[in-house]
């Protein structure tokens, strides 16, 4: 084992959210608001590369990888390299962040390599809502598809961008969602990221606004750290006679930088070491390079980890009314 990933803060790097493209088959408006223009496919990393830069990453530490996108099961093939990442990586938490209108063919075959985990995007529970949100008439096909995650035995917590004149009104049906469902239901608050993508201040539903809402609408309790509360950046909450529980992620009001573990791989091999700062450091062209290659990816990825900043510091420094980082989400990986 080498030595681990450690920046100044004393964090160690244990998590890396791996996109495999910046496409997407929706066009949701606070993420895909900025116009269509894709990353060429010449410089997209090809799934190869991903697993020898998954392989160096589990030699330095990381325990955890998630594959998003853009929306990963539109790039050909995605399923079938899933697959061959569990059996690469067998002892590896290997998961994957989904719009759920395509993972329907793949969820057995995840399930049976051992995929037991994955996160689904879904901002609303409004069929007419959803059309209008995503552009797209598939609500009926991702709510099934989240039935069948469940029947396959797999962990499924459902995302939410929280914003006002949005959703804010359907935190009842939620609630019920969750109740009646053997899931996580996750709100996350709209973050300044990218441009013209319809975010200001006034549109985000805090967590704090949430929970307050939440509480007035059904009887919910933390859930202890022991009981699996703490996973990650998210708050869990228990719902009374529920088969399912609440989340809530506040990277906007209540940072969690000081114990971030998670470095990001874009598609087109940059590594972004926080999620707020459009610095980047190009992995693709070293990798390819026939005097370079993977030892000098590894010094790197240990500067750049080195140097991770503070979130919340780039927060601060946000001028009013502009994103905190300009690059649009669907590029970086969620």
């Amino acid at each position: 084992m080498h030595k681990l990933l450690e920046d100044r803060h004393g964090r160690k790097a244990s998590y890396m959210r791996v996109s495999v493209t910046d496409r997407c088959n929706l066009q949701c408006t606070y993420c895909a608001g900025e116009g269509q223009t894709f990353i060429p496919h010449p410089i997209i990393l090809r799934y190869e590369e991903i697993l020898d830069l998954m392989g160096l990453a589990v030699n330095l530490g990381v325990e955890k990888v998630r594959f998003t996108g853009g929306e990963p099961f539109v790039r050909k093939g995605f399923g079938d390299f899933m697959i061959r990442a569990a059996e690469q990586f067998p002892t590896l938490d290997l998961c994957v962040t989904t719009n759920a209108t395509l993972v329907g063919k793949y969820v057995d075959s995840l399930a049976d390599a051992g995929i037991k985990r994955v996160n689904i995007s879904l901002d609303t529970l409004d069929p007419a809502k959803f059309q209008s949100i995503t552009g797209n008439d598939l609500f009926h096909t991702v709510r099934s598809n989240i039935d069948r995650c469940l029947e396959a035995g797999m962990k499924v917590k459902v995302n939410a961008v929280a914003m006002k004149g949005v959703n804010d009104d359907e935190l009842p049906a939620f609630i019920d969602f969750a109740r009646n469902n053997k899931l996580d239901m996750r709100f996350i608050e709209f973050m300044p990221v990218g441009l013209e993508t319809g975010w200001k201040g006034d549109a985000v539903w805090t967590a704090e606004e949430i929970l307050s809402q939440a509480q007035n609408l059904a009887d919910i309790k933390p859930v202890t750290d022991e009981e699996g509360g703490q996973h990650g950046p998210a708050r869990m909450f228990s719902i009374e006679g529920g088969k399912g529980r609440l989340g809530l992620i506040s990277p906007y009001t209540n940072h969690f930088c000081g114990t971030c573990n998670r470095l990001r791989l874009t598609s087109d091999g940059n590594l972004r070491t926080c999620l707020f700062s459009d610095k980047v450091y190009r992995l693709r062209p070293v990798l390819r390079h026939p005097k370079l290659g993977l030892q000098a990816v590894e010094k790197i990825l240990r500067r750049a980890s080195r140097h991770k900043p503070m979130g919340h510091e780039l927060l601060e420094r946000m001028p009013a009314g502009q994103g905190v980082c300009r690059t649009r989400m669907a590029s970086i990986g969620g």
